[in-house]
């Protein structure tokens, strides 16, 4: 995680060093990636020994939610606390009007296609290197949308291969 942080800032700042559209595309796609990070951070942390300043180490030094957010949801202590954290940033709030309560588990989904969506976007620019990093985060999608396919006929449940599809266009 540690690791994962450093590379997440020195990349950001590496794509804001090269500015024009390649820094306003990637800045985009790179801060919803530390929010979502720092999401996860915190949701897997819950009851652990994992203290509140072990957690700030661990998130980015960016992104929508940096710095007020990450103090917000370093303290939460349970799912509500972290939507709470959450729903204030609008980008967010969309996210978790999608999710009722008590649907923790389709949190995933949800950001994967938030991510899928602002790829998608990246290519109606032109000229930045940004299509390159979507179109990755793209195949990678794909590769989890096969592996759930996979999944679900290996253990036959092909009734559920719809749940976990996270449809790229």
């Amino acid at each position: 995680n540690t690791l994962y942080k450093a590379y997440l800032d020195d990349f950001a700042a590496f794509c804001n060093k090269l500015g024009g559209t390649t820094a306003e595309v990637m800045s985009d796609l790179l801060a919803f990636e530390a929010d979502r990070r720092a999401l996860n951070i915190t949701l897997n942390s819950i009851g652990t020994e994992l203290t509140r300043d072990d957690r700030k180490k661990l998130y980015s030094n960016f992104g929508l939610l940096y710095p007020h957010g990450h103090n917000e949801l370093s303290i939460a202590e349970d799912f509500d606390q972290i939507r709470a954290a959450m729903e204030k940033v609008p980008a967010y709030a969309n996210v978790f009007l999608k999710l009722g309560y008590g649907e923790a588990q389709m949190l995933d989904k949800l950001l994967y296609e938030e991510e899928v969506k602002r790829c998608c976007a990246c290519f109606e620019q032109q000229f930045h290197y940004g299509v390159f990093y979507a179109y990755m985060k793209l195949r990678e999608q794909e590769i989890r949308n096969i592996m759930w396919v996979s999944e679900c006929v290996a253990q036959d449940q092909k009734a559920r291969i719809n749940d976990g599809i996270v449809f790229l266009f």
